[in-house]
């Protein structure tokens, strides 16, 4: 889930040069348990036995042990707790350090100090591996012809199958389940957009689609995104988007200067050209959209992460965890906002506001009780039977 530069910030922002033209634009970024028997008896039985002849005993079949799930069904109903009882998360791919940073691969020390730091990691291997098993089920089921509300709630109800909060009871949804709502950006919509109720879009066969959502585990949030497109002739966007984020992911580390970072992924991101209907288009790094940093409960912390190059020398530190997001597009480089608004979240240290409205009292004792500051939407209060929440919401958020 992308963050925003604004405008004010944006005009102090030295960007490396080249900037061009025009149009879509794209991110990157069998049942499995087992039956099992009542316990069944041996009906036979001497029908008249002999004086005196001991009754023979009814014979008992062994109980079946309950095995656990050794796989995920489809679609994702499986606890990844269930299939990881020791939780022993996979950890997935992990870069290398190099230069100066790579004592901390190699020096034992700190290895050492690292492996008492795996705690810190648990829950965010158990998210990622709960988005990675939903995320290999949607690219597998998503086809044109799904409308925008099917396709995200596909994914919203396997994150929290997976997780085992469903988020309906007051506070589960802070224990464990979606990070933010499942964004799902069509063409020139290149981020934050989740349907609200009533929305009747179909995704159709010459869509390119953002999917960007996030999983949580107390707190820790896992945020992930790609990007969909049923015609070839968006392939090359594609591994534009593919490639610079890579290329960030390597630079990251410890020290790095966060604009040096959207140097490379710039770089790496602007070497790609698309033709599209017979027109070639330069894939372009959008400037004003960032990478950023994660804190618990808060998908968007106190650094960013530019794409683009900039004097910005802010360090990664140990300790912070970031999402590395690039976004490539055909047009001039440059969002604004623009149509509904579907994404809200509260801010955690806002001074006190004394509201006049009893629909936003209520309103914001639910967001309060059932998202604390993780990101929601309206069908989220839909679930949890809100009506009749405009009026506090407009109140609420501005």
């Amino acid at each position: 889930m992308a963050a925003q530069i604004p405008t004010e910030a944006l005009k102090e922002l030295k960007v490396a040069d080249g900037t061009q033209p025009a149009g879509q634009a794209g991110t990157t970024n069998g049942q499995a348990e087992d039956a099992h028997d009542e316990d069944s008896e041996d009906d036979a039985e001497d029908a008249t036995p002999a004086a005196g002849a001991a009754k023979k005993k009814k014979k008992r079949k062994p109980k079946k042990k309950k095995k656990n799930p050794t796989s995920q069904t489809e679609p994702p109903r499986v606890l990844v707790s269930q299939l990881f009882p020791n939780k022993n998360f996979p950890k997935g791919e992990e870069v290398e350090y190099k230069d100066e940073n790579s004592y901390r691969t190699t020096n034992e020390e700190k290895r050492h100090l690292d492996n008492l730091n795996s705690e810190f990691l648990a829950d965010y291997r158990e998210a990622a591996e709960i988005h990675r098993q939903v995320r290999q089920y949607a690219q597998k089921v998503i086809k044109p012809g799904q409308s925008l509300t099917e396709i995200a709630e596909t994914i919203e109800d396997s994150v929290r199958a997976l997780t085992g909060h469903s988020g309906l009871e007051e506070g589960d949804a802070l224990k464990a389940g979606m990070g933010f709502p499942c964004g799902l950006s069509l063409n020139h919509c290149a981020a934050h957009y989740t349907p609200n109720a009533g929305n009747k879009m179909v995704l159709q066969q010459n869509d390119v689609m953002k999917v960007d959502f996030g999983v949580h585990v107390n707190g820790k949030i896992v945020d992930s995104a790609f990007t969909m497109a049923f015609e070839p002739k968006y392939d090359p966007l594609l591994a534009a988007v593919r490639a610079a984020t890579n290329a960030g992911i390597r630079e990251a580390g410890i020290d790095a200067r966060v604009g040096e970072i959207g140097g490379v992924i710039q770089e790496v991101m602007e070497s790609y050209e698309v033709e599209i209907d017979g027109t070639t288009y330069p894939v372009k790094s959008i400037r004003n959209l960032t990478g950023h940093t994660i804190l618990p409960y808060s998908i968007h912390g106190t650094k960013a992460v530019p794409i683009v190059k900039s004097n910005d020398q802010t360090k990664m530190e140990e300790g912070d965890v970031f999402a590395i997001e690039t976004f490539g597009s055909t047009g001039n480089g440059y969002v604004r906002d623009d149509g509904e608004v579907s994404h809200y979240a509260k801010v955690g240290d806002v001074s006190h506001v004394d509201l006049r409205l009893s629909s936003a009292k209520s309103l914001l004792n639910v967001i309060n009780k059932n998202f604390g500051t993780l990101p929601f939407c309206r069908r989220y209060l839909d679930r949890l039977g809100q009506e009749k929440y405009l009026l506090g919401v407009s109140s609420l958020f501005y």
